[in-house]
């Protein structure tokens, strides 16, 4: 099953919030890593992935930071995601040993549809979609009073798994 992991998450709200910075200014490390309650070291290496892919530029010095690499409506959450984790690659099975006979799956194709949704959603879903307009707001993900747990800050380093379904 396809997980994201706390680089990737983490990776993902901090592209959002170096593109949520007006006029493009550098974004220092130490500003990110305070807002999402995380230690610079860790967050400078994350984000040094994501400048070697050209999807950041960092700037050194006193009034250094980071800024994006490339519009925000050109950066995909995959792109983001593939820079962290590489590929996005199916799971045909859940097994993890080949005993599977080739048969009928018993999932009947549930893991390659859920496959096809996330790689749709991660492929066309463009950074700019998670920055405020000027006047505008974005929707939160969840009604008022219930956390987003894609959106709260890593509490774990363990990865996170997308749901088959949600609990009811």
């Amino acid at each position: 099953m396809l997980k994201i992991s706390d680089a990737t998450n983490l990776a993902m709200h901090a592209m959002v919030y170096i593109a949520a910075v007006k006029h493009g200014d550098p974004v220092p490390v130490g500003e990110i890593a305070q807002v999402h309650g995380v230690s610079e070291a860790h967050l400078g290496k994350v984000l040094q992935r994501l400048v070697k892919l050209g999807l950041l530029k960092s700037r050194r010095g006193p009034k250094g930071g980071f800024t994006l690499g490339k519009e925000a409506g050109a950066i995909t959450l995959l792109d983001i995601f593939e820079a962290i984790e590489g590929p996005v690659t199916p799971i045909d099975c859940l097994l993890t040993r080949p005993i599977c006979d080739g048969g009928p799956c018993i999932m009947g194709g549930l893991l390659k549809s859920v496959y096809r949704q996330v790689f749709e959603h991660l492929s066309t879903t463009r950074l700019s979609s998670f920055v405020p307009t000027e006047g505008g707001d974005l929707e939160p993900c969840f009604p008022e009073g219930e956390t987003c747990v894609t959106c709260a800050p890593p509490a774990t380093t363990k990865p996170f798994p997308i749901p088959v379904r949600p609990d009811f």
